[in-house]
């Protein structure tokens, strides 16, 4: 698929050299979490005792009772499995069981335990499912499990913001790469802060111990506070060798090895992953009216727009360096004037939560910008108002389009495969078409009068106008 000889990005480049193909966001950023999560064998470890948990609960009625009597949740919220294809699956079914990142008070991890360990001790059920059971409950009290649940917590706090709007409809491209720089600098900020992370276990493992302790007195269930100490291996010296010297401490070597590890390439994998076209976002982020003070005060570089005329020239042989550089000197200097002109408002579109704030839950809404005049779409709005993109811009307004139709997402289009799932029926087999577009198109039906539906399946039979209006 993205072979860069043989993959669909080559075949498409051959055929049209000049194209611009650019990755879709999302997709990318599950690329850098999955690239996260597999590094080291503690995170691999940690996300599939979560999903093997979950499915062994989930698999058999019976457990699911048991879970329904040992589980106190108010919401009655289950422990959902994790799906790959799920962007934010990993971080929603940590989310379940450890709460948020040093706040586990909404947590299901008690919960969990106590159903493991009533499926333990249930004589009822085959010798390999209590097995099973009492494995999960002891990963699930290891202080390496803690640890790792911690971190994935706090990285996520950073990325699942940032993938929420990756999903948005109708953003550009500067706002978006602007977004996945900004989660760039957080990383790196608390790349080395590993004692936040531990303080966050440890007050989870307290949290945890004393729970444990209220529901039962007499329970030998106990969350390990510590990691365990290795004993060093010693190895015999010939005469003369040196012999490197190892790490002996636990926690010191956890830091080195896994939350060291596990930040670093994330960082990298965002680097790497998202700055393919890296010259061209330079270009296209002195668009932005955030940078036109800057391009008043100092000029521009020599070098600048040069990627961005190569993707115009196609459109407008007009549209070269200097003559982009020269209009949009003109711009950034008349700027201060032209924002001063009352804009009307305009529709854009974004994404909400759902009720509790569920990522899975939330939806594309259409919301009236205010005119902030300080976005690209406000700049080519007010372009376009005053009729500049004719005679006195034209060049900028070709800029500004590509900017703005740069597709750099396509999961609005991929959820309609998801949608087809939950429609697709031996009941509903005949109407496909029409169900599949009232559910694609919502926010259309939703807006549409209920009445004047009524009216005109009426007015398709004397029966249903008797039915309907009489």
């Amino acid at each position: 698929m993205q072979g860069h000889y043989r993959g669909f990005s080559a075949l498409l480049a051959s055929q049209s050299p000049n194209n611009v193909h650019v990755w879709c966001y999302s997709h990318v950023l599950n690329l850098m979490l999955s690239d996260t999560t597999q590094i080291v064998i503690e995170s691999g470890s940690l996300f599939d005792l979560l999903n093997d948990t979950a499915v062994f609960i989930r698999e058999s009625y019976q457990r699911v009772n048991i879970w329904e009597k040992e589980s106190h949740d108010k919401r009655h919220r289950r422990i959902a499995p994790i799906g790959e294809t799920r962007w934010w699956a990993k971080h929603d079914a940590l989310n379940k069981i450890s709460g948020s990142f040093g706040k586990p008070q909404d947590s299901l991890y008690i919960d969990v335990l106590s159903t493991l360990t009533a499926i333990q001790e249930l004589k009822t059920v085959k010798g390999n499912v209590r097995t099973k059971a009492r494995g999960y409950k002891e990963g699930l009290l290891r202080y390496e499990t803690i640890l790792t649940a911690q971190l994935f917590l706090r990285i996520f706090e950073l990325t699942s913001p940032l993938s929420k709007y990756l999903q948005t409809e109708g953003m550009d491209i500067l706002s978006a790469h602007r977004r996945v720089m900004s989660t760039q600098d957080a990383l790196k900020k608390m790349a080395r802060d590993f004692q936040a992370v531990k303080a966050a276990a440890d007050d989870f493992v307290k949290w945890a111990n004393e729970k444990l302790e209220q529901q039962d007195e007499e329970t030998d269930m106990e969350v390990e506070a510590a990691l365990p100490q290795k004993r060093r291996k010693k190895k015999k010296a010939m005469p003369g060798e040196s012999q490197d010297d190892t790490i002996i401490d636990a926690e010191r070597a956890y830091e080195v090895k896994v939350h060291n590890q596990i930040v670093d390439t994330a960082i990298e994998a965002i680097h790497q992953r998202f700055l393919t076209h890296g010259t061209l976002y330079a270009d296209l982020s002195f668009l932005d009216p955030k940078n036109f003070s800057l391009i008043r005060n100092h000029a521009l570089p020599k070098s600048a727009l040069e990627d961005l005329s190569k993707c115009l020239v196609k459109f407008d042989d007009r549209a070269t360096v200097d003559n982009l550089q020269y209009e949009l000197k003109s711009l950034a200097g008349q700027w201060d004037k032209l924002k001063e002109s009352p804009l009307d408002e305009y529709v854009t579109r974004t994404v909400e939560d759902g009720p509790d704030g569920k990522e899975e839950d939330m939806e594309s809404i259409n919301k009236i910008c205010a005119s902030c005049k300080d976005c690209s779409l406000c700049c080519y709005q007010i372009l376009q108002r005053f009729n500049m993109l004719t005679d006195a811009y034209p060049l900028l307004g070709l800029a500004y389009k590509f900017l703005l139709t740069l597709s750099i997402t396509q999961v609005a289009c991929e959820r309609s495969f998801s949608t087809l799932k939950y429609i697709k029926s031996r009941l509903s087999a005949s109407k496909l078409e029409p169900f599949m577009l009232m559910a694609t198109e919502k926010d259309i039906l939703v807006a549409l009068d209920t009445d004047t539906v009524i009216d005109r399946v009426a007015e398709k039979s004397k029966l249903l106008r008797k039915l309907l209006l009489l």
